[in-house]
């Protein structure tokens, strides 16, 4: 989701509600402990550079009940952020701590904004010669092969 879709879902709301992928909610006693702008230059293993522009919310609990975060606060917060930082209206990446601190894209279903997990892909697969869609292999085909020593399958 890019940031201005996030603000003018912000707009309708009461509350703010980040819902994780397994269906738990982020404590309503979260902060919003940081914006930023995030650059990223890498040379896929294709050997093509890129560069990549992202915007990060870093969510945090802390043990304050009473100071929750208003859907106006955090516009304001945007629109300075926005000022100080020149953010672009770029992808925005939620970072939240879980095992470890943990990357999320973000959507919105009308009332939650939901977190979904990040996964990495491989951006050159046409010269790693990774195939666009995984081949087609009959299951009649396996049943009588899958067993065998010289199958190939183990």
């Amino acid at each position: 989701m890019k940031l201005s879709e996030f603000t003018d879902h912000l707009s309708g709301l009461k509350k703010i509600v980040f819902e994780l992928p397994s269906g738990d909610l982020v404590p309503r006693h979260f902060h919003i402990t940081e914006i930023g702008k995030i650059k990223k230059q890498f040379i896929d293993c294709g050997g093509t550079i890129r560069n990549e522009e992202k915007i990060s919310f870093q969510l945090w609990e802390a043990n304050d009940y009473n100071h929750r975060l208003h859907p106006e606060k955090l516009v304001g917060i945007i629109e300075l952020a926005k000022d100080k930082l020149n953010l672009s209206d770029s992808e925005i990446e939620i970072e939240y701590q879980g095992t470890s601190i943990e990357k999320y894209e973000v959507d919105f279903d009308g009332e939650n904004f939901l977190m979904h997990n990040t996964k990495t892909d491989c951006l050159a697969k046409d010269k790693c010669g990774v195939p666009s869609q995984k081949p087609k292999v009959r299951l009649s085909e396996l049943q009588n092969a899958c067993c065998t020593p010289d199958s190939g399958c183990c």
